[in-house]
């Protein structure tokens, strides 16, 4: 991975939230945005529940074809996806006031174009200008609890199908975080090896509950 300071966007924040989580396959994404979700929900937090790839055309053409797509061809659909994804999904939810809680974001470009050979400065060209997340997750775990994991659940695209995928993964995440907060980027990396999903998504919904009622109080409607 590129050790070249990626740059850092700071456009003007909108009313709701967006919580980002990424982490290597098998670590508990889907499990983790779904309880971070209902928690809010229960506590009658308005939340957008969304991921990357996104369930649209292009979204899943990529899901579908990372065995025909690769290096920059797959790294410029990804971006893409993304683009598009801020302007018809994302932002407009934002702007409503809702906390958007998105499976994979730009982190995991970061991580599974590098494992395509794209260094992270080229990652970070291709997504300029996208929106920078409240709080951009980062999971994580001893690489050989993830890769049991992702046996038992098995491979969703090639890159999970790899030799020593989850070591790369798991080594390439604690690169990316680092990028991140380099480029100003609110990181909460979260170790994932011994405490159950429910902990995880409750050390996460906790401060998104306090920031996002301090923000109505400061903003009544």
């Amino acid at each position: 991975m590129n050790t070249t300071t990626p740059p850092t966007t700071s456009p003007d924040r909108l009313p709701g939230m967006l919580i980002t989580i990424d982490g290597p396959g098998g670590v508990g994404k889907s499990t983790t945005s779904q309880l971070v979700a209902k928690a809010l929900d229960d506590r009658a937090i308005p939340v957008h529940m969304t991921t990357e790839p996104t369930r649209t055309a292009l979204g899943d053409h990529i899901r579908a074809g990372t065995d025909t797509y690769r290096g920059m061809a797959l790294a410029c659909l990804v971006a893409g996806d993304r683009h598009h994804h801020l302007a018809a999904e994302i932002l407009p939810a934002l702007c409503a006031g809702k906390v958007v809680i998105c499976d994979r974001y730009l982190p995991s470009s970061l991580v599974l174009q590098g494992i395509d050979g794209i260094e992270s400065d080229t990652v970070w060209r291709l997504n300029a200008g996208i929106y920078v997340p409240d709080v951009a997750v980062l999971l994580n775990a001893d690489h050989h609890v993830i890769a049991d994991r992702l046996l038992q659940r098995g491979a969703h695209s090639r890159f999970e199908r790899q030799p020593g995928v989850s070591r790369a993964e798991s080594d390439l995440y604690h690169h990316a975080a680092a990028d991140l907060r380099i480029a100003g980027w609110p990181v909460m990396a979260l170790d994932c090896t011994i405490r159950c999903p429910a902990s995880i998504a409750m050390m996460i919904a906790v401060p998104i509950l306090h920031t996002y009622r301090e923000r109505s109080q400061a903003c009544p409607s």
